[in-house]
């Protein structure tokens, strides 16, 4: 297999025609012999460009509205006959079809045509058939083809020509085939996708692809290789946010930044300023208030130690009086729809705080699925998008809970969605005033987010802890009554759980005995 091959034919079919005129010219002025189909070839005639049809070459016109065009044995004859094969070349010669060298195809844009709500028939027509043909074809023969999917490419193609007289070298084509089969995958993964939601059925076959979007440093640990990819979907969020100010991202940075916004997108900006901080994919502040100032205020009163060095998610707009706050302790990163001038001037003083913004919050009842690893597979589910109302809520004390403690429960239960579990929120006032995550015991978490605001309170020279007068919100029903005991201990007033336990009277008891008021969801939010 040679590593040089000269392109002396190339065929052009693009959706995107980003770069294509300045392709064209290059490979003109290589002497290449350019086919192409229908806009393509127009942009390229248009540009002064001598330029054969496709249907010229195969003796069949374009038909059935475009469907069939390069479907031909002259077009994929001449990207997989192996040029060092003796009966290759007869039956090349035998039947009329000339080499083709390169193939620059980008593919039907389905996703864009997915992403804007398309009718079910225009997505259908929005597939793509010959482009990923050729694409495949080409990919396979790539010891003697060179394949171009992104437009990103094309400058290596025409700086490898420049170099070695028209020609590229193995190398470069061996990685093209790569990119190529990539992105077909991660093109019928799309349509895949898609099919299974259009009939509402756990599928036999699942895929997922993506797009490389950065290498990354590291992963969660400096031994470890990382990349972060795209899926396309264009969710607002960290995928899609521009970052204004501040060092690349890291692999947690990316992680804990998601984990953020998509808490603080629960609450919608017509509901008031909200502020999320995140450390460790955990919240360990959560809360609402009249500006966002202080939203950001009381949620880092909430646990002041481990917001340093934190991600904060915000719902509206970043303020001055805002920024001004958040800089008075060290943050990775700042999460928004947007940024006011005298917010990023503030923050332009802190070189290696990250700015970043959406344009919108992400929609927390959108249906998606969620995807981890395991050894040998992958588990896959819908993302967790569970609400409730006041309506859903069974009370199951004696005492039934207040306006105030209705407020704050279902508040509660919205972060509760979001802490890593066995799960328990403290909330006072439409804020956290404690949080425990990630316990093997329900009661240890209950006491661990009591003890911190037991700091807290020392730290801010309370007379007492926040959680006197709190609510608490669990992600799953308390086994026992001793969760329940601890909270009531720590002050807590009312609680909202599932329910469901073996033990629930024994639990309801407890509640009662100790004057609080308990509600049932009848939803749990495990997130492990």
């Amino acid at each position: 297999m040679p590593d040089l091959v000269a392109v002396k034919r190339a065929l052009l079919s693009v959706s995107d025609k980003t770069g294509l005129v300045d392709l064209g010219k290059a490979l003109a002025g290589h002497g290449v012999e350019l086919l192409s189909t229908g806009g393509t070839a127009k942009a390229l005639r248009e540009a002064g460009l001598e330029v054969k049809d496709v249907a010229e070459v195969t003796g069949f016109p374009e038909m059935m509205d475009g469907r069939v065009k390069t479907l031909h044995p002259v077009v994929h004859g001449g990207l997989l006959a192996l040029r060092d094969n003796d009966e290759h070349l007869a039956a090349m010669q035998e039947h009329g079809i000339g080499g083709i060298d390169l193939v620059v195809v980008n593919l039907y844009p389905f996703e864009a045509t997915v992403a804007k709500g398309a009718e079910y028939a225009e997505v259908i027509e929005n597939i793509d058939i010959g482009g990923p043909a050729m694409i495949r074809s080409a990919a396979k023969n790539h010891g003697f083809v060179n394949v171009v999917v992104d437009t990103e490419d094309y400058a290596a193609v025409t700086s490898e020509m420049a170099a070695n007289d028209g020609a590229t070298t193995y190398k470069l084509r061996q990685r093209l085939a790569q990119t190529a089969y990539a992105r077909t995958a991660a093109y019928d993964t799309a349509v895949s996708t898609w099919m299974a939601a259009q009939v509402d059925t756990t599928p036999r076959r699942r895929t997922f692809g993506g797009t490389l979007a950065q290498t990354l440093r590291y992963g969660e640990n400096p031994h470890q290789q990382a990349a972060f990819y795209t899926d396309g979907s264009n969710r607002p969020g960290v995928a899609t946010a521009e970052q204004h100010q501040g060092k690349e991202l890291s692999y947690n940075n990316i992680n804990d930044t998601d984990a953020a916004f998509e808490l603080v997108s629960e609450f919608a900006p017509e509901s008031g300023p909200s502020c999320a901080i995140i450390k460790h994919a955990n919240p360990c502040g959560v809360a609402r208030g009249d500006t966002l100032s202080e939203a950001y205020t009381r949620a880092f009163d909430c646990d002041r130690t481990s917001a340093f060095g934190g991600i904060i998610a915000l719902n509206q707009t970043l303020d001055g009086a805002t920024a001004e706050k958040i800089t008075e302790i060290f943050t990775e990163v700042v999460i928004a729809p947007d940024a006011d001038a005298d917010a990023r001037a503030i923050f332009a003083r802190k070189k290696n705080l990250r700015l970043l913004t959406t344009g919108n919050l992400a929609d927390p009842t959108a249906p998606l699925l969620t995807a981890r690893q395991v050894s040998g597979g992958w588990l896959v589910q819908d993302k967790d998008v569970g609400r409730i109302t006041r309506d859903d809520l069974k009370v199951v004390t004696k005492r039934a809970p207040s306006e105030q403690e209705l407020s704050d429960m279902l508040f509660a239960w919205t972060v509760a969605k979001h802490v890593k579990s066995n799960a328990i929120i403290y909330v006072k006032d439409g804020a956290t005033v404690g949080v425990g995550a990630g316990q093997m015991s329900r009661v240890d978490s209950t006491r661990i987010a009591a003890r911190k605001a037991q700091d807290m309170a020392e730290v801010m020279g309370l007379p007492a802890p926040l959680t006197q007068g709190s609510v608490v919100a669990s992600d799953a029903f308390f086994p026992f009554a001793d969760g329940l005991i601890t909270a009531a201990e720590a002050g807590a007033t009312a609680l909202i759980q599932p329910g469901g336990s073996m033990r629930d009277d024994e639990v309801i008891a407890a509640a009662d005995d100790a004057g609080l008021a308990m509600v049932f969801t009848g939803m749990r939010h495990f997130r492990h």
